[in-house]
Order: C-alpha cells, then sequence, then structure tokens
C-alpha cells in the first residue's frame, strides 16, 4: 500500500495535517498517547475539548471528533476512543475499525491529505496488538481504495514490537495475526 508508511516515533512530533488522539470518552486527556497529545499541544486542545463536550457531551467509543492541535506539528488533532479488550465478544473489532473510518471521514471532511495514527486501544485498554494491527490495517485499506484526497496514512507505532507487527500487515494485509 503506497499511501500507508510505519514509522516509530513520538506521534506529538510527527509533522502531518492530523494526528489522531486515542482519547477516552470524556475527552479530557489521560494516560498514554492521550496525556502525551494533550500535555504536548496544551491549553487549547483541551479548551476546544470542553466545547464538544458541552455540545455534545463527550465521545462514544468508536467514533471521532475534531479540535485544534494547540502547539502540535499539525493543524488537528482527531480524538477517536477505542474500545476496551474484553476477548473479542463485545464487538470490539468492529468498534476498533469504526475509529479508524470515522477518523479519515472526518479528515477527508476537513481537506487533510496527511494523518498519523497511534496504535488505538492496544496500551492500557489491552486489544491485542496483532489483532489490532490488521483490523487498523484492513479498515484504512479500504478506505484509501475509495478516496484520493489523503496523500499518506502513517501508522506511528511508539515501540519496535509494535512497529514491526504493523510492517506485517502493511507489507501484506492477508497475513495472520500469529507473529
Amino acid at each position: 500500500m503506497k499511501r500507508v508508511r510505519v514509522i516509530q516515533e513520538d506521534i506529538t512530533k510527527v509533522h502531518v495535517d492530523a494526528i489522531v488522539n486515542a482519547a477516552n470518552s470524556s475527552l479530557l486527556g489521560g494516560g498514554g498517547v492521550d496525556g502525551a497529545i494533550h500535555r504536548a499541544g496544551g491549553p487549547a486542545i483541551l479548551e476546544d475539548c470542553y466545547a464538544i463536550r458541552r455540545r455534545q457531551g463527550g465521545c462514544p467509543i468508536g467514533e471521532a471528533v475534531l479540535t485544534g492541535a494547540g502547539n502540535l506539528p499539525a493543524k488537528y488533532v482527531i480524538h477517536t476512543v477505542g474500545p476496551v479488550w474484553n476477548g473479542g465478544s463485545k464487538q470490539e473489532d468492529q468498534l476498533l475499525a469504526n475509529c479508524y473510518r470515522r477518523s479519515l471521514q472526518l479528515a477527508v471532511r476537513h481537506h487533510v491529505e496527511t494523518i498519523a495514527f497511534p496504535n488505538i486501544s492496544t496500551g492500557i485498554y489491552h486489544f491485542p496488538k496483532a489483532r489490532a494491527a490488521r483490523i487498523a490495517v484492513k479498515t484504512i485499506a479500504s478506505f484509501l481504495e475509495q478516496d484520493h484526497q489523503l496523500k499518506e496514512v502513517l501508522l506511528v507505532c511508539f515501540d519496535e514490537d509494535s512497529k514491526r507487527i504493523c510492517e506485517k500487515f502493511v507489507e501484506n494485509p492477508a497475513a495472520s495475526e500469529e507473529h
């Protein structure tokens, strides 16, 4: 997939039109990627999140909302709420795919050409990394078949293991989840 690239980097330092935040439904920051984005982006992101909360009361699992990027080297932050892994019986796969799909749809609506995703739900939410990577790559590939506005989608991995897993699926989307 020519328009998808995997890198190992701190997502708060990536120069793209939009970065995706693996948020919680409160949109008020938290740990992991969410906390790092809020810290690096500064108070402007939190102010935008408060405005969204006043308007709609947060963000449901599998949905996405857009804010400014504050001090980050991006125009926007797209906040999406991934599912907590419960063994796969609570529609986790579909909800995770929705996170990627809704984020991409929001990006296109705001004329984004470059977007960076973290590994959504694989940290404290315990979604199995390989399963999450397969869902991410499959969902992104399907979206890009229909969309030609997005020039590049980055999968930004925090650690080497996640990078290796994501690269496997980008190189061969039909690969199995075993690694």
